[in-house]
């Protein structure tokens, strides 16, 4: 299909139109720290993830368009279309990670600099969510009558356990076809399967007070510290390692560089530096010895050679895995796993070879695991994201798979659809999701919401 250039110069007039109030709405979502929190009643998922959600459904509404909050657990903005059993999706998040540490400015004050967003979730996924608002807004303004219903899905839980998507699922028809702005453009049509667990020590009562680091599961944390018997004279200095007199003994802290857990090329977790430089000057008992020497084979490479987990396939490229958190209780080392694997193996086959992998020295628990999902690239779906964005851009690209887990995975018919470019440098002061000063580029959110205009008015016309 060619593009139709009247309607082209009506979009992009549209979104020259609205672009600061575009920002503005985002600025409002980023405000809200909408980490999970403590479930309450009317707020399953703690305060803020509800107070995002409030605010969204105010932003949608405020735009004309209908609204209806799933019980809190989500909600959606709707566009009325005359097929009352099928309907059309977007589905964004407005929870966010942790804000972590290394932040120049406040991570909930989103700033603007040299046409750079900052600010949590302006990534991930706050920015794409009013991208695709604004995206029913045109449609709406235009007046274009429908096929079939748009939503605009807002989820609360994403970054955790993807609880308001199942409640959704369970209570709520299921879109005919839906993608989610919360992934790499141009279309990703397959996510590896996620595997997550806890590598728990036994009671050691030994050198270790302390050890902690990390502020989510699906994030290499850039910062790690150990608190432990011994005197700082007897220490001598390591690389990205800093010693402090604490109390009777000495706390050690490692410093790495963080990113998703999805894509830790390049990253270097301070929990591995902190667990090396114990082991390396006999910072341990025999107990606390045979556990880190455990978690180092988790350390040891991001594919998962130290685990006896690594491989690779055609469609999916190679397993991934990190060590996202490492906290004490009740006199236990605890060191969360995260690990995006791809068709060669399975949960069960990896949970296995990880059991083996720790020996005595540690205990798996807690083990979850998703299997990989795919859906194939020439489906009619499919080809009209993947022909609307490369005629939108004037590239010729086409699908891919990643590592990376979405709200895709969790839908009969459903892709990630942008709108991260993994071709844009990142700037100096900008970070990248879950990372600190988050950032996303201005010009490449508005361009998406003119592929998602485009891409949704195609999606119509299929026979679903």
């Amino acid at each position: 299909m060619i593009m139709d250039q009247g309607l082209n110069q009506k979009i992009d007039a549209y979104i020259a139109e609205n672009k600061e109030q575009l920002l503005q709405d985002i600025a409002a979502l980023v405000a809200i720290d909408s980490v999970e929190g403590t479930p309450e009643e009317g707020a399953p998922f703690g305060k803020g993830p509800r107070a995002a959600l409030d605010k969204t459904l105010e932003l949608a509404a405020g735009m004309g368009l209908a609204t209806r909050n799933c019980e809190n657990y989500m909600g959606y903005a709707e566009l009325a279309g005359a097929d009352p059993e099928k309907y059309l999706a977007t589905i964004c998040h407005v929870d966010v990670v942790p804000e972590g540490n290394g932040w120049t400015e406040d991570p909930f004050k989103m700033e603007i600099r040299d046409g750079w967003m900052i600010g949590r979730g302006v990534a991930d996924d706050k920015g794409p969510m009013v991208a695709t608002l604004y995206a029913l807004k045109f449609l709406k303004e235009e007046g274009v009558s429908l096929r079939y219903p748009i939503r605009a899905l807002v989820g609360d839980n994403e970054e955790t356990s993807m609880r308001d998507v199942e409640y959704y699922l369970k209570n709520y028809p299921a879109p005919v076809f839906c993608f989610t702005p919360d992934a790499e453009f141009p279309v990703c049509n397959g996510e590896k399967g996620l595997f997550g667990a806890k590598i728990v020590s036994p009671v050691c009562n030994g050198v270790i007070v302390d050890f902690e680091g990390g502020v989510a599961n699906n994030a290499v944390p850039d910062r790690a510290s150990a608190l432990v018997k011994t005197d700082i004279s007897k220490l001598k200095n390591a690389p990205n390692i800093t010693l402090e007199p604490e109390g009777d003994g000495v706390r050690i802290r490692g410093w790495g560089k963080s990113g998703h857990a999805a894509m830790p090329e390049g990253t270097v977790n301070a929990i591995g530096l902190v667990a090396n430089y114990l082991l390396d000057n006999g910072l341990c008992n025999d107990a606390e010895r045979a556990y880190l020497e455990a978690i180092r084979k988790l350390h040891a490479s991001t594919a998962g050679e130290g685990l006896g987990i690594n491989c690779a396939d055609g469609p999916f490229g190679p397993l991934t895995v990190i060590g996202g958190r490492i906290y004490m209780q009740d006199g236990r080392i605890y060191q969360t796993m995260d690990s995006r694997f791809p068709t060669c193996t399975n949960g069960e086959t990896m949970e296995k070879q990880i059991r083996a992998a720790l020996g005595d020295g540690a205990e798996l628990q807690d083990v979850t695991a998703a299997e990989p999902f795919y859906i194939e690239a020439d489906s009619p779906a499919i080809q009209a994201c993947i022909n609307t964005y490369n005629e939108v851009t004037g590239e010729n690209a086409k699908p891919f798979t990643m590592g990376g887990g979405t709200y895709a995975r969790h839908f009969p018919y459903a892709v990630s659809f942008g709108p991260e470019h993994n071709d844009v440098q990142l700037p100096s002061f900008g970070g990248p999701m879950h990372g600190a000063n988050e950032a996303a580029p201005i010009d490449k959110l508005l361009e998406a919401v003119k592929i998602y205009i485009i891409a949704l008015l195609r999606l119509e016309e299929i026979d679903f």
